[in-house]
């Protein structure tokens, strides 16, 4: 049951982008990241009473650290993902985010002086060349003669947003659960997105939207982020880090396929090879980690 679970999350989050594509010109990105968020932190809380008891007491440095998380993780993320999608494909986008883990281990190391071992240099050229080869459509010259498109450069915000949330977030993991954590960086990054939300007429747009806009808004508040991040936690606990984080290959596949059926997204030759360099990277990068591990046993 926990294996197809942890199937399932990498399911959802790959149906994140075909959901976040419906959005994209209908829902503003500001009113399209607070209602999200808005879902999620209201189940959210009520999963961390009903596991925790009540919301643990916040003090001093932890505010500041989850100020910081919300405002990477949640904030500055969801505007780069919701901008990013309204002018890239949903496939696109998927697997160039894909990349997270490769850039993670590559600040780790820079930051909190992780060791960079040869499989995960390997994994991080082969991520980066694949997430290349979807950019530039297989012609990495055209990086040099046009440029990254605005579309490109706001899905690479959400990795450098979510790098940063996950670097900011080892500290808060070592004082509350992950639950807590993510709940608590939820509610700050929501708080955060009112005030730009409303600037862009949210009050106004919430009477037009209608079935589409509702449904996938209410699928990346609860499925995306409150079920898929409250499996992938059991996963964790239940089977450990490793073997859960292979199924974050699942992820990019899933959203091409997702896109595919329901999008008609084109699948094409590079970004098939791009899509497999990417996963090859991320599974090398995780297995880099068990090996690490395994031998300081």
């Amino acid at each position: 049951m926990t294996y197809f679970k942890l199937l399932l999350t990498a399911f959802f989050w790959g149906g994140t982008f075909i959901a976040g594509k419906s959005l994209a010109g209908h829902v503003h990105p500001f009113c399209a990241a607070f209602l999200r968020f808005s879902i999620a932190s209201f189940f959210l809380v009520l999963l961390v009473i009903k596991q925790e008891g009540r919301l643990p007491r916040i003090y001093g440095i932890d505010a500041l650290l989850i100020f910081l998380s919300g405002l990477t993780g949640v904030f500055a993320y969801n505007l780069f993902f919701f901008s990013g999608l309204t002018i890239i494909n949903a496939n696109r986008a998927a697997l160039i985010i894909a990349t997270n883990p490769i850039f993670i281990s590559l600040f780790s190391a820079v930051i909190f002086k992780e060791k960079l071992t040869p499989l995960k240099i390997l994994g991080l050229v082969l991520s980066v060349s694949g997430a290349l080869i979807i950019i530039t459509g297989g012609d990495i010259n055209q990086i040099f003669k046009a440029g990254i498109s605005r579309g490109e450069m706001a899905i690479f915000g959400c990795v450098i947003s979510w790098v940063s949330y996950s670097l900011l977030g080892r500290p808060l993991t070592g004082r509350f659960s992950a639950l807590v954590s993510v709940c608590y960086s939820s509610l700050a990054g929501t708080l955060m997105l009112f005030f730009p939300a409303v600037s862009k007429g949210l009050f106004a747009a919430l009477p037009g939207y209608g079935m589409l806009e509702w449904g996938s808004l209410f699928y990346l508040g609860f499925f995306g982020t409150v079920l898929g991040f409250y499996w992938y936690y059991q996963g964790i606990k239940e089977i450990g880090p490793t073997k859960s984080g292979v199924f974050i290959n699942f992820v990019p596949v899933s959203a091409l396929i997702l896109s595919y059926f329901i999008l008609n997204e084109p699948v094409t030759k590079q970004i098939l090879t791009g899509a497999g360099l990417v996963v090859t990277g991320v599974y090398i990068t995780n297995i880099s980690g068990f090996w690490r591990r395994k031998n300081q046993r």
